[in-house]
């Protein structure tokens, strides 16, 4: 086990590695007339030379990488272009929104797409039929559309929920919830749909080999069958699927936090891009990347726990 660990350690370390270099390469490669964009058109060229000296830009590219890379590796991420602070600091207070949004969503989609997968697997006829068709249906609505849709109802007709803004757990766990109801509910709607199919996919493998067969035929309790051994064959799979679920959550949070005004990894990252602050978006790619390999090697571990097969 200790070996498969430190494989996985070993090649996350090697995938980190290559992307932010790919990563800074593009971003900061195809960067043209950055001091010019910042300063605006009345620059002199002075004040341009001024600048990219200021901002380090005007030295090699490989110079500016291994700047950047010996600041990164002690937690420094630069400073702001356009904002004039840390970048450590500005993600920071952002990635725990976003993560708190991303988590809990992942969370319910977990338990509840396990449920209907497991439901839709075992029963089959109508309650299958009927799960796929809300599936499909899901999965068809994109996030912001029904993020719109759940802000007219809950938000401006009802009144249950507020339509926009974040309240922090610390100021009021009630005032939290509320703030993240409507855009988690935005983002597990269409995940739920995804991530139920595959887990029906999964069990109904799992409870059409041999040995389930064999155990049926030995008198074990079907709730055993089922949930000791069927389930726990079927866990790998479903556990993936959920890692993808949280990866592409984090991709879709950008779009939701600019619909319900959240400020979150997802609204800076979208700033950062209009105003072409580099520095940010470079800290965002390498904080997304991060928790990417977190997130891979606690599935793989998970899966080399329940499977021991897969450490081979």
């Amino acid at each position: 086990m200790l070996s498969y660990v430190f494989k996985r350690l070993l090649s996350s370390v090697v995938l980190l590695a290559l992307v932010t270099t790919l990563t800074f390469v593009m971003v900061f490669g195809g960067a043209d007339n950055v001091a010019q964009n910042i300063l605006g058109d009345n620059a002199t060229t002075e004040q341009i030379v001024a600048l990219e000296q200021k901002l380090g830009i005007d030295r090699p590219l490989h110079e500016q990488y291994f700047s950047w890379v010996s600041g990164a590796v002690r937690g420094d991420l630069g400073q702001s272009w356009t904002l004039g602070e840390s970048v450590a600091r500005i993600l920071s207070g952002r990635l725990p929104v976003t993560l708190s949004m991303v988590i809990l969503a992942t969370v319910i989609i977990g338990l509840v797409s396990s449920l209907l997968g497991i439901m839709a697997a075992v029963r089959g006829g109508w309650a299958d039929r009927i799960i796929q068709v809300i599936s499909v249906i899901g999965f068809s609505l994109p996030n912001f559309w029904l993020g719109l849709i759940l802000v007219v109802i809950f938000a401006l007709n009802l009144r249950w929920l507020p339509a926009t803004g974040y309240t922090d757990i610390t100021t009021s766990p009630v005032g939290w919830l509320a703030s993240l109801a409507l855009p988690v509910g935005a983002l597990v709607l269409s995940g739920i749909a995804s991530a139920s199919q595959q887990v029906r996919g999964a069990m109904i493998d799992a409870l059409r080999q041999d040995y389930v067969r064999t155990l049926r035929a030995g008198g074990i309790k079907p709730s055993s069958v089922l949930f000791r051994h069927a389930l726990r064959n079927a866990m790998p799979a479903a556990l993936t699927v959920l890692s993808l679920q949280f990866i592409g959550l984090l991709g879709g949070a950008a779009i939701i936090e600019r619909v319900f005004a959240i400020p979150g990894l997802g609204s800076i990252t979208v700033q950062a891009a209009l105003s072409g602050d580099i520095p940010i978006l470079m800290g965002v790619v390498v904080t997304m990347i991060v928790l990417v390999v977190i997130v891979n090697i606690a599935i793989d571990l998970a899966n080399a726990w329940v499977n021991p097969k897969v450490r081979l």
